[in-house]
């Protein structure tokens, strides 16, 4: 599985696992596909931030490879 701290392992309609800000405390997983990137820096030891096709807003955790 690719990291999920590392920008270039992303991109647009990528299939992850995101913890959401209000999930936080829990590490509770949103899975979805991502619309957009939100963060700028090529790493973030947190995860990067994305915005899934929901809407909803979080870090990465996992990336899925869909082939």
């Amino acid at each position: 599985m690719l990291d999920g701290r590392v920008r270039k392992n992303i991109r647009a309609g990528t299939a992850v696992a995101v913890v959401l800000k209000a999930d936080q405390p829990t590490g509770a997983l949103t899975w979805g596909r991502v619309a957009e990137i939100l963060t700028n820096s090529s790493t973030h030891p947190h995860g990067i931030k994305v915005r899934l096709t929901s809407g909803q807003v979080g870090r990465v955790q996992q990336i899925y490879n869909d082939e």
